[in-house]
Formats: structure tokens, sequence, C-alpha cells
């Protein structure tokens, strides 16, 4: 099952929703009486928006009971590093470290990422929690995080980087460990770059698919009887304006309008779902007709993802 993973990299297009799916999936694990982690890798604030919260950083804090939330600093997680595994003392900010970090951040490409992932992956070897829920990149940066190690990996052959390197591609190449969720939308270009983001997963990184997550699925308002009692009513649309009023109208537009786009939309679900390996599930959270995305949103899509989850 999904939640018994222990890393679970959230990603997608922008504007799919993926902070939210992430953090409704941290909230459901911790209802589930699991120990665990959220992190936002971009820090936007959008997962302290989810949870209501204030301002996340870097160190963990609890956030609801049994989950902790934080934010990524590539500084933060490098000192954390230096102090773990070289025994290097550090006191407040690493001055000339940090900026010899970031000389060779910019020229190797790779080594911010590792101390992203690596992050994450320790928080897992050290059993802090029982799930870590990463709110990653979005397409087209996330391919290169989870890659980082490999190529880390191949670039340096001896020392402790490569033992570093190592062990966290245990984890991340692990089924039973790691996997990614991709969030995508009932439309046509966020399934494209869905399916085109599966494909590099598979081609260009060690961690598996655990699932896709269609977000903002429209309710089906009509059943077939209705829809040819709908069809009915428009063939003789001037009749009944005319019995009605001009009300009439915009309601048959406006229903109109909804079966149209549950039909459209419903093309693209099922063209994702053919793109899809038969054993990657396919999650549907249906469209909530919300102005704000704050923690009731958040418990609504956990219990969305749970009805999905539990019957997968």
């Amino acid at each position: 099952m999904l939640l018994d993973k222990r890393l679970l990299f959230v990603t997608g297009k922008g504007g799919v929703g993926k902070t939210t799916i992430a953090a409704a999936l941290a909230f459901l694990a911790a209802r589930e009486g699991k120990r665990t982690l959220v992190c936002e890798v971009d820090a936007t604030g959008g997962l302290a928006a989810a949870f209501e919260t204030a301002p996340l950083s870097f160190d963990e804090r609890e956030v609801a009971p049994g989950l902790h939330a934080m934010v990524m600093d590539t500084e933060a997680s490098l000192r954390e590093y230096l102090k773990l595994h070289v025994r290097v003392p550090l006191i407040g900010r690493i001055g000339p470290v940090a900026r010899s970090f970031d000389f060779v951040a910019n020229a190797a490409p790779g080594v911010k990422e590792i101390l992203i992932v690596g992050k994450l992956a320790y928080e897992v070897r050290e059993d802090h929690y029982d799930l870590v829920v990463v709110d990653a990149s979005a397409t087209g940066h996330i391919i290169g995080q989870l890659a980082a190690p490999s190529a880390i990996r191949d670039l340096v052959q001896v020392g402790l980087v490569r033992q570093q390197t190592e062990w966290m591609l245990e984890i991340l190449t692990d089924p039973a460990q790691t996997g990614a969720i991709v969030v995508a939308t009932p439309e046509e270009m966020p399934v494209t770059e869905t399916l085109e983001l599966i494909g590099q997963l598979d081609a260009e990184t060690s961690v598996a698919l655990a699932g896709v997550v269609m977000n903002r699925v429209l309710p089906e308002l009509f059943g077939q009887r209705e829809e040819a009692v709908f069809d009915t009513l428009l063939d003789h649309r001037d009749r009944l304006v005319g019995e009605l009023g001009p009300g009439a109208e915009p309601v048959l537009a406006g229903a109109q309008l909804a079966v149209r786009l549950r039909r459209s939309r419903a093309a693209h679900i099922a063209r994702l779902r053919a793109g899809l390996p038969p054993q990657v599930p396919l999650m549907n959270v249906p469209f909530l007709f919300t102005r704000t995305h704050g923690l009731r949103t958040t418990h609504k899509i956990g219990e969305a993802l749970a009805d999905e989850i539990f019957t997968v």
C-alpha cells in the first residue's frame, strides 16, 4: 500500500495542486498513526498555508498530532551534514564555507540537489519518521534532484561523498521504501506533461512510480437517464424558454457546459490511464468548489485520498 512506503516525492506540472496533495497525504498518514514529516522543497509558503500555521523553517515543527513540517534550506542542510558527518562545529552562518559551497554547487550540478535528497533520505535511514512526504519541485526540476545521487556516485569513486551516495541510493532505488507520485489535472497539457515525466522517471532515475493523482475531477452531475432528458430539453430550447421565461436560458447553458466539461475531461483521464503501467494506481480527487486552500481543504482532500488509497 502507498502509505507503507517510507519516502514519497510528490511532483507535477506547476499549478496542478501538488502542495495540497502532499499536505493531504501527510495528514492522512498521520491520522493513520504514522510518524510523518512533510517537507516543502521550494519554500513558497504553500505548505504552511495548507495547515494554516506560521511560516515553516528548516527545523521541523509539529503542525498536527504526529505530523511535522519543514521547508528545505540547502545551506542549513549543508551545515547539518558537516556537523553530522564531518564533525565540524558550526555556529551561526558558515561564512567562507557557504560561499565556497555556492561556487562548487554552481560549477558542479547535482551538489545542491544531493543536499536536498540526502537530508530527506537521512530522516528515513535514522528512522526519525515512519513516512517522509516531499512536496518536491515541479516538472522540469524533479528529475535532476532524483538523479543527483547516481550522478555524484559516478563522478566520485572513493571517499566520504561516495559512501554517502551509496546509502542514499539504497533507499531511493528500493520501491518498497521510496516512490514518486505525479499529480495531474484532467486537461490536455497537464496529462501530456505527466506522461512525459513518467517516461523520464523510468529512463533517467531509479525511483519507482508509486502512483498518479488526478486532481480536480469534476463530479458527474447527470447519469445516462438524466442526460437523455437533458438532450430532449435542449431539442426544445426555444419552446422551453418561451414557457419558462428568459431565466431558463442560463440554466440550460450551465447544464450544457457541465456535461461538455465532464465529457472532455473524462477523455483526458482515459488517455492518462491508458498511458500508465497497469500496476500503477490512478487516484481521483474531486474538484472542491472553494476559494481558499486551508486546513479544511487539506482534510477534505485527505479523506478523498483515503477513499482511493484504501480501495486500490
